[in-house]
């Protein structure tokens, strides 16, 4: 059986990897473990200290992976090629610019088995899979615009390219939808809700990391 390290920006991203990711890949003979980005509070942190963390994690002779979102990352994080990646307009380009970038800050010897993955835009737009998973899993009551819930995933037929605006960004539009909205408690029930297949059949570059993971 390998052994897959995947570091996670936050708890969401941990619940999912432990409720929905585990079982599936576990299944292919990979087991994971899902470590927190360390000298977190919560969010990215300097390039400098994530390195540092998944080369530590390379020599103990694993493969590394990592699920943080393009959202959260700022100039101050100093991510390699960071200024160069903001001339490429198309958002997928860039962000597979930055991964090739973190990609090469590694040694020959360990880089093979590093897997970087952003995703575009945040983990909670793959959320806007399907109405269903909504409906079914939250009290009619808490959903606050359901029109509004149903005509942003109807109109977004990959859902990661909701964008990053500051308040229309996946996880902002969530809070504001939903009474109540827990980031970690519903990310988890909806993942789960909505399913490993049907969350890749719409979300491209998801899918694409998910099948460099499983096919080691």
């Amino acid at each position: 059986m390998k052994r897959l390290i995947i570091i996670c920006e936050g708890e969401t991203e941990q619940e999912f990897c432990k409720d929905v990711l585990y079982s599936y890949l576990q299944k292919k003979d990979i087991y994971i473990e899902t470590p927190l980005i360390k000298k977190s509070l919560g969010g990215i942190v300097p390039w400098e200290y994530l390195k540092k963390q998944i080369n530590l994690h390379l020599n103990e002779d694993v493969y590394v992976s990592m699920l943080i979102d393009y959202y959260g990352i700022h100039d101050i994080h100093k991510f390699p090629k960071w200024e160069e990646s903001k001339s490429i307009v198309n958002k997928i380009e860039r962000i597979s610019f930055l991964e090739s970038a973190m990609s090469d800050e590694f040694e020959d010897r360990v880089k093979h088995r590093f897997i970087p993955y952003i995703q575009l835009h945040e983990f909670e737009g793959l959320l806007f899979n399907n109405i269903e998973a909504f409906t079914s899993n939250i009290p009619l009551k808490e959903i606050i615009n359901l029109r509004e819930l149903e005509s942003t995933i109807n109109s977004n037929a990959n859902p990661e390219m909701i964008n990053d605006g500051k308040t229309t960004a996946p996880s902002k539009r969530l809070a504001r939808l939903i009474s109540g909205y827990n980031k970690i408690v519903y990310g988890a029930i909806l993942a789960e809700a909505i399913g490993l297949e049907r969350l890749r059949a719409k979300s491209v570059r998801f899918n694409g990391w998910i099948q460099k993971l499983e096919s080691l």
